[in-house]
């Protein structure tokens, strides 16, 4: 067995104590609230992860792309949300494709949207499964709550569609500054979808999944009444900002980056072989303050260039050419997306290496 000695620099590592124990955690607190577990593995676009959330509960699987769904449903998953906007002819053709091997459900925000898919389906004799995107504070994509019933009402009627429900996401619970301010964007996602649901059923439309998304708000969203579905999907690893939201502990973070300290050019600096191409330059949440932690230290990375990780050393911290840190990101979902590969680990010793298999596909 190798050893993360043996591994060259830098490299992925996950784990895989911290990563099993979260999958377990996240999939009973959804049989608690009687809530399906429907993890997004865009997070870690990894075939052996998606394989060890289903075998902990989970309900099936969201994807963002298209392109992603392909590779899951290539290896034998048969349960895919895309929870996104998806829009165009040739996507609805490949959705087309899809629905012959999964039960497929995809996302949509407008009714021009919705419709370049329901065109296609409608002239194959099919339907696609629909759920309407409704923004709940984010303001990305998503319909607005007022506006949700009227796009319901012509969504229901268009050919080759066949509404389903609601869904969201409450991104902006990762801009407040305390777990109390992420309670409440939680909170607020589920009671303004489950009251939207309300609102269309009393209207005769058909509102059979309520679904609600977000590492940091899943645990508080899952608790209202109404909620039938939750996909959160960093926590199978969390970050640094899941740590800084009070989301989960350094003890909960199951990815790191092995590095090594390959320049010592000043008392105060050290340099990395892991810049902006391994560990992203997503900044930290709540508040940007660095661009990655050295587990065990309090030196941090306080600057990147592609391929070099530059670090602010603390006092009475030093450093040594050769040296090797581990590095707990700011955003583990981009990371996965920058590495063919990532190595599981127990301890010291290397278990695996698995493929990063979606990696790439944006499409």
């Amino acid at each position: 067995m190798l050893s993360v000695d043996e591994l060259e620099t830098p490299a992925v590592l996950v784990d895989l104590d911290v990563l099993e124990r979260n999958i377990e955690r996240m999939a009973e607190r959804a049989r608690q609230h009687g809530v399906r577990l429907r993890p997004h593995a865009k997070t870690h676009k990894v075939l052996e992860v998606g394989r060890l959330q289903l075998a902990a509960g989970a309900g099936g699987l969201s994807l963002a792309k298209t392109g992603e769904a392909e590779v899951f449903a290539a290896a034998g998953f048969d349960d895919i949300f895309l929870a996104y906007p998806i829009v165009g002819a040739d996507k609805a053709r490949r959705l087309l494709r899809l629905a012959d091997r999964v039960r497929l459900r995809v996302g949509v925000d407008s009714v021009e949207g919705a419709a370049t898919l329901g065109d296609v389906f409608h002239a194959a004799g099919r339907r696609l499964e629909i759920l309407l995107k409704v923004d709940v504070g984010f303001a990305r994509v998503g319909v607005a709550p007022e506006a949700a019933l009227a796009a319901a009402r012509q969504l229901v009627d268009r050919p080759g569609l066949c509404l389903r429900g609601l869904f969201t996401h409450a991104g902006h619970g990762y801009l407040r500054d305390t777990p109390a301010g992420v309670a409440e964007v939680g909170r607020q996602e589920a009671e303004t979808l489950t009251s939207l649901a309300a609102t269309l059923r009393a209207d005769g439309l058909p509102v059979e999944e309520v679904s609600v998304g977000s590492t940091p708000t899943a645990r508080h969203a899952m608790g209202v009444a109404g909620v039938t579905e939750a996909r959160p999907g960093n926590y199978v690893y969390h970050d640094a900002s899941q740590v800084s939201l009070g989301t989960c502990g350094i003890e909960d973070c199951a990815m790191s980056v092995l590095a090594t300290v390959v320049s010592v050019p000043a008392a105060g600096r050290a340099v990395l072989d892991a810049g902006s191409k391994t560990l992203s330059s997503d900044p930290l949440r709540p508040r940007p303050a660095g661009h990655g932690w050295l587990l065990g230290r309090r030196s941090r990375i306080e600057r990147l260039s592609e391929e070099h990780g530059v670090v602010a050393v603390a006092e009475a911290e030093s450093f040594r050419v050769g040296e090797r840190v581990r590095v707990l990101p700011n955003h583990a979902c981009v990371v996965s997306n920058l590495h063919d590969r990532i190595f599981a680990v127990r301890g010291d010793q290397v278990e695996a290496e698995w493929r990063v298999a979606a990696r790439g596909r944006v499409d």
